[in-house]
């Protein structure tokens, strides 16, 4: 959605007093101490012993966006300025942050970093805050205290809204013809430390990485939580607004209104409003159709909180009423996640998530419409977030969609929510917008003419 685009949709909903009702949502930007990021640099550095882990921040700021920060450097960092590098030495236990010098020039204009504060290093709990001017100087000195060996990230990156294998993909796609072809930074500086120090091993940090990420901890559970409530509600002003008359862009301004005025960044991915026919294009982001009677709406959306990512997708009537055959197709769609959402607990498998879903719909004599179950994508810095492994453990979060769609009649069915495993079982930490079929009529209905 365009600034100005986006600035009219706000303008119109304030007129049909459409957001009226949302509450007071306002808060100070989320986020986590600097004891969280360095508990993660010292548990990094106890599962890999030795040599030197060395992870790159990101040293530009995409066109008309926000700046967030790579999500492994972040993750271990907190740290959010450009241009940064992290240096670990797992032997000695010292971790070392190398930032540009800026000139004052940069500092008028985007202000200074952690090398501007002189309590900045204590603070922030490093050994040391270095110019990145020193960074090679810096390890030809201590190559030594590497051991032969350097950790790092060899694997794609991920990145918000696309998991690691996404960001291959799509670099792939883009280099189909060679002019479009161009190594990535990644890619770059791995090439570099290649030729600057040809004597040293290097191995893959993303492996280690993606096994911490996929248990959250207690800090990163506390601000899902709040994601997850603050996202629902902002679906639930989205469903308020999604009535015959107005553009699938009003809907997603609604839901913005409530993620900003609540802390969050903006949204985690570009938000999916499908309406009609367009209910049945999976990731569908033009937003721009006018919803029409008797239209499905589908919407799949979440909030970038905290540098965490919320996921939910909710299918509603845009007149109000659900028709019989979709409350047929709905009920299928929801009895397979409420199923599979029963099953979750430590230890389970997708086997086991699949053969619970398969004897309940069979109980209940639901034909499953080749929907199995499973366990979704996970869910955490990225919305695409590392990969869960085979076996659900306590502290995993992730997404499960199932979803129908038939294009021939124009519209699809998807319902997803945003899941913790517990120590039991599991929380749905998305479970404040309604999705029983009465719960959304009986939503719908409130909303006024």
């Amino acid at each position: 959605m365009t600034a100005i685009r986006r600035k009219a949709a706000f303008a119109a909903l304030i007129a049909l007093g459409l957001l009226a009702a949302v509450p007071p949502l306002r808060a100070q930007r989320p986020g986590l101490p600097p004891e969280e990021f360095a508990a993660r640099r010292a548990a990094l550095m106890e599962r890999l012993k030795d040599g030197a882990v060395i992870l790159f921040g990101d040293a530009a700021a995409p066109a008309g966006a926000h700046f967030r920060q790579d999500n492994d450097f972040y993750y271990f960092t907190g740290n959010e300025d450009l241009g940064a590098i992290l240096v670990l030495l797992p032997e000695s236990r010292a971790s070392f942050l190398f930032l540009p010098q800026l000139t004052d020039r940069e500092k008028l204009y985007d202000g200074g970093n952690l090398l501007d504060d002189p309590d900045g290093r204590a603070k922030a709990g490093f050994t040391q805050v270095l110019p990145s001017t020193s960074f090679d100087e810096f390890m030809a000195r201590g190559l030594f205290r590497a051991g032969g060996r350097f950790h790092l990230r060899l694997s794609p990156r991920d990145a918000l809204d696309q998991a690691r294998y996404e960001v291959a993909l799509y670099e792939a796609r883009r280099a189909r013809t060679r002019y479009h072809d161009q190594i990535s930074a990644d890619l770059d500086r791995i090439a570099k430390i290649r030729e600057r120090y040809p004597q040293m091993e290097l191995r893959d940090v993303a492996p280690v990485i993606d096994e911490m990420r996929a248990v959250k901890t207690p800090a990163e559970i506390d601000l899902l939580r709040r994601n997850g409530r603050l996202t629902a509600e902002a679906v639930k002003q989205a469903m308020a607004a999604g009535r015959p008359g107005v553009y699938e862009y009003e809907i997603e301004a609604a839901a913005l209104a409530v993620v900003l005025k609540g802390g969050a960044a903006g949204a985690a991915y570009a938000p999916i409003v499908g309406s009609g026919p367009n209910s049945c294009i999976l990731h569908y982001d033009r937003n721009d159709r006018k919803v029409e009677a008797g239209d499905a709406v589908l919407m799949d959306f979440g909030a970038d909180y905290g540098h965490l990512a919320m996921d939910i997708t909710r299918t509603w009537p845009a007149s109000g009423r659900f028709t019989d055959e979709e409350k047929e197709v709905y009920r299928t769609v929801l009895e397979v996640q409420k199923a599979c959402i029963e099953a979750y607990k430590p230890g389970a498998t997708t086997k086991d998530v699949r053969e619970h879903v398969s004897a309940v719909l069979k109980a209940k004599g639901i034909a499953p419409r080749g929907l199995a179950g499973g366990f979704g994508h996970g869910v955490g810095l990225s919305v695409h977030d590392v990969p869960l492994g085979g076996v659900l453990k306590q502290g995993m979060v992730f997404a499960i969609e199932p979803g129908l769609y038939d294009e021939k009649k124009g519209f699809g069915v998807r319902i997803e929510d945003t899941v913790l495993i517990t120590a039991d079982g599991c929380e749905v930490l998305t479970a404040g917008v309604p999705k029983e079929i009465a719960e959304i009529e009986k939503l719908l209905a409130g909303r006024g003419r």
